[in-house]
């Protein structure tokens, strides 16, 4: 068996928590043994899909839903059935999109690197609102009637990146798009607890909703979900599984693809590099149940003993430590380590580097280190590894001169 040692590398501790560039969320026991189990045996992928179309639906209430290779997966598969539908030649066509709509609507302050999923269909993208905000000019976000200004003939749909505070609100971006029957697609990637958010977002009527599998579901890092509008999740579906079949001989489920809805049977399509293995539809669905049924519920007081942990071992480091408690009931504190730059004679970027230079590597999340400030999400922390981590984070932020002093 190859391991990373094998492969000339060193495992870090990982208190970043989810992200991808680090390989995702710890998978429960559960998950592991499905993955195992499920690739010792063979199904017709279709038929699998279908039936986890199914656990989707009966689990976000939305009509259907396919697993993806990962939310930018599903969100570049929600486009391209948007774009298409059940057309055969558009769906042969993307990401060529000459001839028939191929704009979606977004909000300006909403565009992202993470829009590339979208783009990557064939659409067009057309900014509305401005970041007046962040910008400092002023104080309103995108209003509900820019979107509605910026419909043309060639308008497809409407993107909405959903995070605290997005505007306008989704329901009444919806009501909206579909008196003028635009479908709108909604990014919920990182919106994952609270796991209500599995049906209050579908329940505002929102066609296409795209979550990611590798993160607070904590199921393989390459899956994540498409949920909503059973002809949407059929088209995108089609777009996605292998193809290479005798149009006789092929028969998908029908609640799944609605095979009237077609003039024959397309081609591999656009989606065909964002397969998914039937492992990882298996596993995602075991972490999906674990998710929605709550059995990461005991987490977050466990998680929060790490970080209390690690607190305690930096009274007298230069550094001041404060505890980030959730707004969810289901998400985890962080702790937040305001590094005394001056003092230390090191940047937070400093400290940063080092950590991740040293043994073992630890990788800290290093979104405010620009004010000074390390991050540790707990979530792939073991009493271990906290361990290991406290002993690293006191080596490079030192001893203050009150503790020598005493």
């Amino acid at each position: 068996m190859t391991s990373y040692k094998d492969l000339g590398l060193n495992s870090i501790i990982n208190a970043c928590g989810t992200v991808t560039r680090l390989g995702g969320a710890p998978m429960r026991g559960e998950v592991l043994d499905a993955f195992h189990e499920a690739a010792q045996e063979w199904v017709p992928l279709e038929q699998l899909q279908a039936a986890a179309s199914r656990k989707i639906a009966e689990t976000t209430g939305a009509e259907a839903g396919l697993i993806t290779a990962g939310s930018a997966a599903a969100l570049t598969l929600g486009t391209a059935a948007i774009l298409a539908r059940h057309d055969l030649g558009r769906m042969e066509k993307l990401p060529q999109t000459d001839g028939f709509p191929n704009e979606i609507i977004i909000a300006r302050e909403q565009r992202s690197g993470y829009d590339h999923a979208i783009r990557a269909a064939g659409a067009r993208l057309i900014e509305v609102g401005f970041n007046e905000v962040t910008s400092n000019a002023g104080v309103r976000r995108a209003e509900l009637w820019e979107f509605e200004a910026a419909i043309t003939p060639q308008t497809a749909g409407i993107a909405y990146v959903l995070g605290p505070g997005s505007c306008p609100g989704l329901s009444d971006l919806v009501e909206m798009a579909h008196r003028h029957n635009l479908p709108v697609i909604v990014d919920a990637a990182g919106e994952l607890p609270p796991r209500e958010n599995l049906n209050r977002i579908p329940a505002t009527g929102a066609d296409l909703v795209a979550f990611s599998g590798g993160k607070a579901i904590r199921g393989p890092q390459s899956t994540g979900i498409l949920c909503g509008r059973r002809d949407l999740i059929s088209s995108a579906a089609l777009q996605m599984l292998d193809m290479d079949d005798h149009l006789e001989l092929w028969d998908p489920p029908a609640e799944f693809i609605d095979r009237s809805q077609l003039a024959g049977i397309p081609r591999h399509g656009i989606g065909r590099a964002l397969k998914v293995s039937k492992e990882e539809i298996v596993a995602l669905l075991t972490a999906l149940e674990l998710f929605s049924t709550g059995a990461y519920d005991d987490d977050p007081p466990r998680l929060l003993g790490h970080l209390n942990s690690i607190q305690t071992g930096l009274q007298n480091a230069h550094a001041e430590c404060r505890i980030v408690e959730p707004a969810a009931r289901d998400r985890w504190a962080v702790l937040e380590i305001s590094v005394d730059e001056q003092t230390l004679g090191r940047t937070a970027f400093d400290v940063c580097k080092a950590l991740r230079e040293g043994a073992p590597p630890v990788y800290v999340s290093h979104g405010k280190l620009s004010e000074g400030t390390l991050v540790v999400n707990p979530l792939c922390l073991s009493e271990e590894s906290t361990a290991q981590l406290s002993r690293r984070l006191l080596e490079e932020l030192g001893t203050s001169a009150r503790s020598n002093d005493s």
